[in-house]
């Protein structure tokens, strides 16, 4: 179900939004829902980016946990 809501936009953004069919959409409001879209998988994906950058750092500087990677890994790869 979709629900309202209500912003405030610049004048150029208006213009933009009242020219969406010369781009393909259907309507502004198709123009805000895949904009907002992908704006959200874009911050999805830079928090998993941080993420898998926090973890390598801890990694790098935890010599034991490499040693049990390594452990498991000659492991896996021997059945």
């Amino acid at each position: 179900m979709m629900k309202e809501q209500t912003f405030k936009l610049d004048e150029s953004i208006i213009n933009f939004l009242n020219r969406c069919q010369e781009y393909g959409f259907q309507d502004p409001n198709e123009v805000v829902r895949i904009a907002l879209e992908k704006l959200q998988l874009a911050l999805e994906a830079d928090n998993l980016q941080e993420s898998a950058t926090l973890y390598a750092e801890i990694y790098e500087g935890d010599r034991e946990l490499q040693e049990l990677t390594e452990a498991g890994l000659e492991e896996w790869s021997q059945e």
